[in-house]
């Protein structure tokens, strides 16, 4: 080893680690005394792939991260031929981490090739103690997909016929990369020069920063890779490639080079398992960097606390673990069951009503059911100045938020013409403009940490079914209907998706809180009473409300009904309008 220089990761300490006849560049990051998380990067990238995600981990850890052989400014074996296989692989992590860490095991952070060899490091024995922790993305063990093969051909059916096909389909560069001469030749011409554009058009990936001065010489070095173990592994897979340490898997589900079904058998290898998925493209470390630094610094801090995995036992676990989601109008009702589902599913939920206890009551029962964190916020979404503060907040304490459900409102019910101006202006407030106010603030953070997002408003069934009772309430909802469609076509660009929830007779407290417009107080009361017993006899509770918001993020939907009864109308409304009228001129008088 040679002494510390600077690396150009900003604020790194630089060393040389020599093994095996190369001399491997490794650069650090935080405090040498916590645990450490060693970066391990992918073809055909360098140890600057993790630049984002880095800086973000070496707060809480001490970060390592090393060009593999070959690549950055690690130097290559010689020959070529032979000199990249995933024993000599494991050499230099041992080499590496024995340097850095020599007294405590490290936590392993893989992607694409880098996590293929970390595979590989985390199921022989030469390292069993010596790794804490794997996260793997992008990059499945060459034995374990060997044995996915192997089961498909010998036992096939339609369904594994077609997973084989369309994995097959997903490995066209590998055969390439298997031919000789053809790649370093593609490499050192036109590709080479051609690589960071190809990237930020498919993959959104910023290639304006990409480092490209040794991309050529590195891409070329690296189809050995490919050469000195795909088919040799994929032929004789091991029969006991088996983990000895906790894995996380981070699976983006664009990824347009690796098929989820890969890892559909993965528990029969790895006893301590949790499965993470990302609405992303394969290069997440440059596009998602503060989701993947938020999960691998969850699951390396259970590992460390004696957990081996993370605790969320909701649906959607896998898919929101970590992620920071804001609910407004979180004090009951819809609020509260959303908030309570996503805490479930194991996010970090910010519960926002203008009842300060109700929020607090919110927050404090999340953390209860699984959330890692929960915070109360008091705010009045219908106000501009309000809303302002907290998203500033919310961003300066807790983050971006990635889940967006815009969904506190209030009820009316009235003739056209016993609703006053205030009246109207109150309902399109909270109703339209709460919305409004949320999606442009937090909205606007989302587009511009460019890391995607959703964002969920919740409209109603009275968005498309009219009601000469309901003229205020419906218009507003509506409008949300509208302003959802709209902003989903504009964000679709930058990987932010918009719902609009449409609830029909759901049994929560709004009932009780709606107005009526043109009565006394003493009416208003009798009617409030006689609405929250019917919808109290309906009994659809607003936990199912809350599941589906979940599944309409997963599944990033545009349009959901949520009931019987709004599907039933949501459909009249687009195949037989003229009904869905004349039902409304039939309903009984107010």
């Amino acid at each position: 080893m040679t002494g510390f220089s600077q690396s150009v990761l900003t604020g790194a300490r630089e060393r040389r680690v020599r093994t095996g006849g190369v001399e491997l560049c490794v650069a650090e990051l935080g405090d040498s005394g916590q645990p450490t998380v060693v970066l391990v990067h992918g073809y055909p990238d360098s140890k600057e792939v993790w630049s984002e995600v880095a800086p973000r981990l070496a707060e809480r850890f001490h970060v390592v991260l090393y060009d593999v052989r070959g690549h950055g400014r690690s130097t290559a074996p010689q020959p070529l031929r032979g000199g990249f296989t995933l024993e000599k692989l494991t050499d230099d992590f041992l080499a590496v981490i024995d340097a850095v860490s020599p007294d405590r095991p490290v936590h392993v952070v893989g992607h694409d090739w880098g996590s293929v060899q970390s595979w590989e490091f985390v199921t022989v024995k030469r390292t069993e103690g010596r790794i804490a922790s794997f996260t793997s993305m992008s990059g499945p063990s060459l034995d374990h997909f060997g044995h996915w093969i192997s089961k498909r051909v010998k036992r096939p059916t339609p369904r594994r016929v077609g997973q084989l096909l369309g994995q097959g389909a997903k490995s066209w560069y590998v055969y390439l990369l298997h031919t000789p001469v053809l790649p370093e030749l593609a490499w050192r011409g036109p590709l080479g020069k051609r690589w960071p554009r190809i990237l930020e058009r498919l993959e959104k990936v910023p290639g304006g920063d990409y480092p490209t001065s040794s991309l050529p010489t590195d891409a070329a070095h690296g189809a050995w890779l490919y050469r000195d173990n795909v088919r040799a592994r994929l032929r004789r897979p091991r029969p006991d490639a088996y983990a000895h340490a906790p894995v996380q898997l981070i699976t983006p589900l664009g990824d347009a080079f690796l098929s989820e079904r890969l890892y559909d058998e993965l528990e029969r290898w790895v006893p301590q398992l949790t499965r993470r998925t990302l609405p992303a493209k394969h290069w997440i470390p440059r596009t998602r960097p503060d989701q993947l630094a938020s999960w691998v610094t969850e699951f390396v801090t259970a590992t460390e606390g004696g957990k081996n995995r993370v605790q969320a036992t909701g649906r959607y676990a896998e898919r929101f673990g970590g992620q920071l989601v804001l609910v407004t109008g979180a004090g009951s009702g819809i609020g509260r069951a959303t908030a309570f589902a996503f805490a479930e599913a194991g996010a970090r939920v910010v519960a926002v009503d203008r009842d300060t206890e109700a929020a607090a009551r919110t927050a404090e029962l999340s953390r209860l059911v699984g959330a890692p964190e929960a915070w109360a916020e008091t705010a009045d979404v219908s106000d501009e100045h309000a809303m302002e503060k907290l998203a500033e907040k919310v961003a300066t304490e807790y983050g971006v938020v990635d889940v967006l459900v815009n969904n506190a409102g209030i009820g009316l019910s009235g003739s056209f013409f016993d609703t006053s101006p205030e009246d109207w202006k109150k309902v399109l407030d909270v109703n339209l403009w709460g919305v409004i106010h949320g999606c442009r603030l937090f909205g606007k953070q989302m587009a511009e940490r460019g890391q995607g997002g959703h964002i969920v408003n919740t409209a109603s069934a009275a968005a498309y079914q009219p009601s000469k009772a309901l003229p205020a309430y419906s218009t507003s909802k509506a409008a949300v209907l509208m302003l959802s469609e709209c902003l989903r076509a504009e964000l679709a660009g930058q990987g932010i998706g918009v719902s609009a929830i449409c609830p029909g007779f759901v049994n929560t407290n709004i009932t009780s809180t709606a107005r009526f417009a043109g009565v006394d107080a003493e009416e208003e009361k009798r009617r409030q009473k006689k609405s929250a017993r019917l919808y109290g006899m309906r009994n659809y509770p607003p936990e199912k409300v809350a599941d589906a918001i979940l599944r309409a993020v997963v599944r990033n939907e545009a349009v959901v009904p949520v009931t019987p009864e709004a599907r039933g109308a949501h459909f009249m409304s687009r195949f037989s309008p003229r009904a869905l009228r004349a039902i409304a001129r039939m309903e009984p008088p107010l």
